[in-house]
């Protein structure tokens, strides 16, 4: 309560002169009232002080100016109602000029304490919007995101603050116009923007912009363009710690996995020229130089396809293709015995504009590692349709993932071990079966259980229905 009642009297905003006029009169008229009854407690000459009670209340509310007013006003009421002779503004005895000068000065001196602690108020006042507004500022700029994307925040808040028309802060250097007022913003004497006020903005607040914001906003804006740049050299150092580490794994792939069939053609190739082999001998270790060469043109595709999937020049070659056609393919390119993959597939599949070498790849990777895990049961292989989407599952009854390593698999070179410890494979084909979905706008994910095999569901987008009148004549062209 007492709170209230001092923020009222120092109020920085004091209410209407006119309110102040009124309350001086209504005052001096209640003090020159309040003196009738106390005649007769006291020596009419002492009773001059009730009317200090009104100064000091109106100087408080309404300033220095009006409370002299009401002072004057006070000391005329007094003369004229209470000292001798009483009903003339004469004073007959001296000792009553002396009790009214004192008064005058004494109400004096209250009305010019009184404005001074006014305008200390409204100092603490504009220091603590100052305070707050810094508060204001850097928690905007120090929170970590870009500082071009903040500045409009932070300008707005600061117009808000010094009760400024507009606002704007650049990091160029730029020269203030007729428009105008630009107020540098530097460290030490390299320059870091600049702050841009309106011209017609009043004296004081642009003085306060100049003596106060300024400095915390060049402090403000030098911390945070420093945590830019910070933030930025910790990306470009995991960006090229995650380089290092892929380069170091394409170093350990191409020494094992290129040695290994490179090594098994050499010992065929060696083996063959023996004059002691019999024919069924040579024809097993040309078997095996053809089986090692696929894999090895495999290997080096992958290394291909993932190169270009990571420098994004993996631009897709859309045309209208058949899934099922894709997925045979892939299954003949593999070299799989008809009874190795079970197919299930929905009558009337629609085809699907996309690039049919990309999908054929992506689809090889994924069978060939469903394959690898399989233990000799048959994969199952399901295609439907399903709304706007195509839907591909490809399960087998292998080991299954664990949870923790589901979406591990889809990462470059990382090889998941089997139940016996091995890792087989370069760790490549998910990396580079997922980059090729995604190219054409479709999604791959992996779902499994540790034990109950493992199912990777392919979503490729198909054709809205007013682009399939365009479709048909184009599809009727390539028929035979």
């Amino acid at each position: 309560m007492r709170r209230r009642y001092s923020s009222f009297l120092l109020s920085t905003e004091p209410p209407p002169t006119w309110v102040g006029l009124l309350a001086a009169l209504a005052a001096v008229a209640v003090s020159t009232l309040a003196i009738y009854p106390l005649k007769h407690l006291a020596p009419v000459v002492s009773l001059g002080v009730v009317y200090l009670l009104a100064v000091l209340i109106v100087s408080a509310i309404w300033g220095v100016w009006l409370g002299f007013a009401t002072a004057i006003a006070s000391a005329l009421a007094f003369n004229f109602f209470h000292l001798p002779p009483v009903g003339r503004l004469t004073i007959r005895d001296s000792r009553n000029w002396v009790a009214l000068i004192a008064f005058l000065v004494a109400a004096a001196l209250a009305s010019w304490i009184a404005e001074i602690a006014r305008a200390r108020a409204r100092e603490a006042n504009e220091r603590r919007r100052e305070a707050d507004l810094a508060a204001e500022m850097a928690r905007l700029l120090l929170r970590g995101g870009r500082v071009d994307e903040t500045l409009p925040t932070v300008v707005a808040r600061l117009s808000s603050a010094l009760d400024l028309t507009s606002a704007s802060i650049t990091l160029d250097a730029v020269e203030g116009d007729e428009r105008t007022v630009a107020f540098p913003l530097r460290e030490s004497t390299h320059r870091l923007g600049t702050l841009l006020v309106p011209s017609d903005a009043p004296e004081a607040a642009l003085s306060r912009v100049q003596e106060r914001v300024v400095p915390a906003l060049e402090a403000l804006l030098s911390a945070a363009l420093e945590h830019e740049r910070l933030a930025d050299e910790v990306l470009d150092t995991a960006a090229l710690r995650r380089a290092d580490v892929v380069k170091t794994a394409l170093l350990r792939a191409v020494s094992h996995d290129l040695r290994s069939p490179l090594t098994a053609i050499q010992a065929a190739g060696d083996a063959i020229a023996s004059p002691g082999l019999s024919q069924a001998e040579r024809e097993e270790l040309a078997s095996i130089v053809a089986q090692e060469s696929r894999r090895l043109a495999r290997l080096v595709d992958n290394l291909l396809d993932l190169s270009r999937l990571e420098a994004g020049a993996a631009e897709p070659r859309r045309d209208w293709v058949s899934v099922e056609e894709i997925l045979r393919a892939a299954v003949d390119e593999l070299g799989a015995a008809p009874e190795e993959f079970a197919f299930a597939v929905d009558r009337d599949l629609p085809p699907i504009e996309a690039d049919a070498a990309q999908l054929e790849r992506a689809f090889v990777n994924v069978l060939e590692n469903a394959r690898r895990h399989s233990g000799g049961h048959p994969i199952s292989v399901r295609l439907r349709a399903v709304r706007d989407r195509l839907l591909i599952r490809v399960v087998d009854r292998g080991p299954g993932i664990p949870p923790a390593q589901l979406e591990r698999v889809f990462e470059p070179f990382y090889r998941a071990g089997s139940p016996h410890g091995e890792q087989r494979g370069s760790g490549l084909g998910l990396a580079i079966a997922r980059g090729f979905v995604e190219a054409n706008g479709g999604t791959l994910r992996v779902e499994s259980l540790p034990g109950q095999g493992a199912t990777f569901i392919f979503e490729l987008p198909l054709e809205s229905a007013q682009d399939a009148p365009a479709r048909a004549p184009a599809l009727a062209e390539r028929a035979p």
